[in-house]
């Protein structure tokens, strides 16, 4: 490189060093909180998102501005290092949320699975649309001024329902083995592909309009793009890949078997974004694509490994970054927050509880789909995310959705966890339940290393 040319992948040592020690801090509060709330019986996302708040504007931010203002916004392109990895983060999020989607029910809980999908979508759905004419939507509003695109977007914080987070709560509790959790979801599986069609078409209808009046054929258009993509993901895709991943001539995949399955991830992202859908609708496809693409010995094998990335490094520094961009000092209406959960509470809740009364399950059965199915968790924030990256919505109303999100996914916890301590059934099927809990907490003894490993070197953990 002749003198006076920079090469555009260098950092400078100082600055490579200050971003450095920024995730450094990022991560281990993510970690570390996290893993105090889950000692508590908190999500863990609780914990990572608390993690950001820490470091961010609400907390250091007020208090010493100036610190804060050298670690996250030292120089010129850190802000872009960050965001990278918060994309990064958020793609294998729906990513892993993908790969954890069921397609089968058996029998007996075809019924139930079909009336909560249809009652907990369509008329959450609904109710949120209509309780924009309530309020002053304006003042919500982002950059791109889209009154059509945040009426989608309120509509989904209301319906939403996370498939991660209710997934983790049933592991913590040991339960996702029974019926119950099954159902669950399979439910919230099935249910968040609708509403993120809705969010996609939303995303079509921003990149469509460029901020003007909204028409009949950008509204169309991005509709038949959405299901033609969805089509595609979950019909053929999946076939494509059984027959090309099994040739022995698919030196990609016998190269790299993980790698194989996140270029296929990040290419469906990218074609999901050149078609003007939303890149994360395409992540979330892209891992139903692949569950339906492998047999079970390698989807397990690949499931381990993609979470062994995602969720020690990418994830809780996702959901820590969605921390560290709330001011909830300054950007936060507290009042509005506590209304707007009570609204989005009751609805989804009222709604489940009444369409399992009307296919006759009994009550205690009915409260606790209502309780799990109110947990909106990581697409929640996932959605407020995306609605703000594109202009849809302001800081203001992505603090709400953010705090939504977590406070709802504590609150259907809190429930499971108390009917399970009273012994109660979750629903007919499950009254001999055996707990079946799955400890990740590693112990370290210096014991278990030989000594002359030790002493030669040898060990490298």
């Amino acid at each position: 490189m002749r003198r006076g040319e920079t090469n555009m992948f260098t950092l400078a040592g100082a600055d490579l060093a200050r971003f450095l020690f920024g995730m450094v801090l990022l991560l281990g509060a993510a970690h570390l909180l996290g893993y105090v709330a889950e000692r508590l019986a908190i999500p863990r996302v609780i914990g990572e998102v608390a993690g950001g708040l820490l470091l961010g504007p609400t907390c250091i931010g007020t208090l010493f501005p100036g610190f804060f203002h050298w670690l996250y916004t030292g120089f010129s392109s850190e802000g872009s290092l960050f965001g990278l990895i918060y994309y990064i983060g958020e793609l294998l999020l729906l990513y892993t949320a993908g790969l954890k989607f069921q397609s089968r029910f058996a029998k007996a809980d075809i019924k139930t699975g079909i009336a909560i999908i249809i009652g907990s979508t369509v008329i959450p759905f609904i109710v949120g649309w209509l309780s924009t004419y309530l309020f002053n939507a304006d003042q919500f509003l982002g950059p791109d001024h889209s009154v059509l695109a945040l009426k989608i977007v309120v509509a989904i914080s209301i319906a939403v329902t996370s498939i991660p987070v209710i997934s983790k709560i049933f592991s913590d509790l040991g339960i996702m083995h029974s019926r119950f959790a099954k159902i669950i979801v399979a439910i919230a599986g099935v249910h968040d592909v609708i509403l993120w069609v809705a969010l996609a078409i939303a995303a079509g209808v921003v990149s469509g309009h460029g901020g003007g009046a909204i028409n009949g054929w950008v509204v169309s258009k991005s509709l038949v793009i959405t299901f033609a993509f969805l089509v595609v993901c979950v019909g053929i895709v999946p076939w494509a890949l059984r027959r090309i991943t099994s040739k022995r001539a698919n030196i990609l995949f016998r190269a790299s078997f993980l790698g194989y399955f996140l270029i296929i991830l990040f290419a469906l992202s990218d074609i999901a974004g050149y078609l003007g859908v939303d890149v994360m609708y395409g992540a979330l496809l892209a891992g139903i694509a692949t569950k339906f693409s492998l047999p079970e010995r390698l989807f397990a094998r690949l499931e381990q490994g993609v979470q062994g990335i995602a969720f020690a490094f990418f994830i809780p520094l996702y959901f820590a970054i969605v921390g560290l961009q709330l001011n909830l000092v300054k950007d936060f209406n507290l009042g509005f927050f506590l209304l707007y959960l009570l609204f989005a509470t009751i609805v989804q809740s009222v709604v489940v509880y009444f369409t399992c009364r009307v296919i006759r399950t009994d009550r205690l059965t009915s409260v606790n789909f209502a309780a799990a199915m109110n947990a909106r968790g990581g697409p929640g924030i996932v959605l407020s995310s995306t609605a703000f990256a594109l202009g849809i919505i302001n800081q203001t109303f992505y603090a709400i959705l953010v705090m939504l999100a977590l406070v709802t996914s504590w609150m259907a916890g809190t429930w499971l966890r108390a009917v399970l301590r009273r012994g109660k059934r979750l629903m007919p099927g499950d009254e001999d339940l055996v707990i079946q809990k799955v400890n990740e907490e590693v112990t370290f003894n210096p014991d278990e290393i030989p000594v002359s490993a030790v002493k030669t070197g040898s060990y490298h953990g």
